[in-house]
């Protein structure tokens, strides 16, 4: 039995999240879990998956409505204790500053590019993996 890697994947946009998951295949790199995804249309499904436990990593939609992944992403990095890592959806490259404000790992723009997104999520996958160790 492989080990695989649970990753909540927040958007109101079913679009977004279809983009997601075909960028991340079944591993977004052949060094990590194969991938398990959970998916939230709305901040108070994301609290809630994130309260169950077992999620490795997080990808926001900044661009969500009514809340954007970024004011999630900083709730959840004050509220949830040993918040997984996120990597946040940004609409453009200069939004850089406030994923940083977010305290958000790791950020890419939207539309999803699939090798640009794969890096990011298995870097941080990685990360979440030595952590564990």
């Amino acid at each position: 039995m492989q080990p695989t890697a649970t990753v909540l994947v927040y958007s109101d946009d079913s679009n977004t999240r279809e983009q997601v998951r075909l960028a991340t295949g079944r591993r977004p790199a052949p060094d990590v879990p194969v991938v398990r995804f959970v998916e939230c249309a709305t901040p108070t499904a994301v609290i809630k998956e994130l309260d169950k436990g077992g999620i490795d990593v997080c990808v926001l939609d900044g661009e969500a409505v009514p809340m954007g992944g970024m004011g999630v992403c900083r709730q959840i990095k004050d509220e949830v204790f040993n918040c997984p890592p996120v990597l946040l959806l940004i609409g453009r490259p200069q939004d850089a500053w406030l994923a940083t404000w977010s305290r958000a790992e790791a950020a890419v723009t939207l539309p999803v590019e699939p090798v640009e997104f794969a890096g990011a999520l298995a870097s941080l996958l990685r990360t979440k993996n030595l952590a564990s160790a």
